[in-house]
């Protein structure tokens, strides 16, 4: 690993996508909090607070920021399943891990409801039927209109990319 931002590479699409695939993203999604969970399992209080790189987020605040954004992706697939191309609402997820709340939030709230969450969302993703893929919402952040596919590949691989900051974290400090 060259770059520790991005532990497995940094987002590709290439689309159209096939089923296989779709349910390969899909099954990523399902896999995401227990991936979460097991890259913090017996970690101490300080090595929760360890930035996963120089400049980095803390453990603490990777974990608490994946469902927050996950939030956000399953509202964006809701609102693009029921609206016509809708323009989403970005934020600022850097100003987001600073609020108090990051700090004195049990990683076991943030935990669970990446669960709950996933639990509903995996429900909806594998309801869609191969039209419904094609719905696209805009981001005027990145400028650009995504189908329901590339949004999916997206957080397939965010998921596995916030895991693989603490795993890799974990490799390199030896814990």
């Amino acid at each position: 690993m060259s770059d520790p931002r991005y532990p497995v590479g940094k987002f590709t699409f290439s689309g159209p996508i096939n089923e296989s695939q779709r349910n390969g993203y899909i099954a990523d999604i399902e896999r995401a909090p227990a991936a979460l969970r097991a890259s913090i399992k017996g970690l101490s209080p300080e090595q929760i607070e360890t930035p996963y790189r120089d400049g980095g987020w803390t453990v603490r605040q990777v974990v608490h920021h994946v469902p927050e954004s996950h939030m956000n992706a399953y509202i964006r697939f809701k609102l693009a399943l029921t609206e016509d191309e809708p323009t989403i609402k970005p934020y600022m997820e850097d100003r987001w891990a600073k609020l108090a709340d990051v700090p004195a939030t049990p990683l076991e709230t943030s935990l669970s409801l990446l669960d709950s969450l996933h639990d509903r969302w995996v429900r909806l993703l594998r309801s869609l039927r191969s039209e419904e893929w094609k719905r696209t919402f805009r981001h005027p952040e990145m400028g650009e209109t995504l189908n329901l596919d590339k949004s999916l590949a997206l957080y397939a691989w965010h998921g596995r990319h916030h895991v693989a900051h603490i795993t890799e974290l974990r490799k390199r400090m030896g814990w």
